[in-house]
């Protein structure tokens, strides 16, 4: 079964073909590239290049993934509209998942993910063994709680890592896109109904509509 999968809750602007056969999963082709402004440019002839480079048509597309954020308003808008009107052009099922687990959900021991949220904020959330502890939330680095965590992992933590104060891993600082299609493979395998994507905005967009 051909998966695609897309994100752009983060500064990476990513798409892949996934293969799911079983339980195994193998990446067919993948595309990423971090800029923060090449959401709109980029997410579609990523889509096409994968396809090409696989040797795969849209018409072997089963499912569609994306991430949800949490993310800036714009970007993640981005991605979510563009799985969804692909999934419907299609006629396959979208399924979302969170951006962060696309991170924590491969980690170990207790991990702050963190990503960028801009306004000098992280979208954050801690992972214990892969697992998400709580709801994602968004807040200063410097005014986290004390949240016992080994290390922290993601863009934001790269970025912060001084507010942050502790221990940060450079790899993995953004979502792993096998991991999304992963954490999606109940409902993929499953056949469930497509969803309706809500993301995960956490906060008001930066615009603001211009008064009379």
């Amino acid at each position: 079964m051909l998966v695609l999968a897309v994100d752009t809750a983060t500064s990476a602007v990513q798409a892949a073909l996934v293969e799911v056969d079983g339980d195994e999963l193998f990446l067919g082709a993948f595309r990423r590239e971090i800029d923060s402004r090449g959401h709109v440019e980029r997410l579609a002839p990523f889509i096409e290049e994968c396809l090409a480079e696989s040797g795969r048509s849209k018409s072997e597309i089963a499912a569609v993934v994306a991430g949800i954020g949490p993310g800036p308003f714009t970007g993640l808008r981005v991605g979510m509209v563009t799985a969804a009107a692909f999934a419907d052009g299609l006629g396959v099922p979208v399924y979302g998942v969170c951006s962060l687990d696309g991170i924590g959900g491969n980690t170990r021991g207790r991990a702050l993910v963190a990503t960028d949220a801009r306004r000098k904020e992280i979208y954050w959330a801690v992972y214990h063994s892969g697992e998400r502890q709580g709801e994602p939330q968004v807040g200063k680095p410097a005014e986290l709680p004390d949240l016992d965590v080994d290390y922290a992992i993601g863009e934001g933590a790269g970025k912060y890592a001084q507010e942050l104060a502790m221990p940060a891993e450079p790899e993995a600082a953004y979502p792993d896109l096998v991991k999304l299609v992963e954490l999606a493979g109940p409902r993929i395998r499953g056949g469930e109904p497509s969803e309706k994507l809500t993301p995960l905005y956490l906060r008001r967009p930066d615009a603001k509509p211009a008064r009379a």
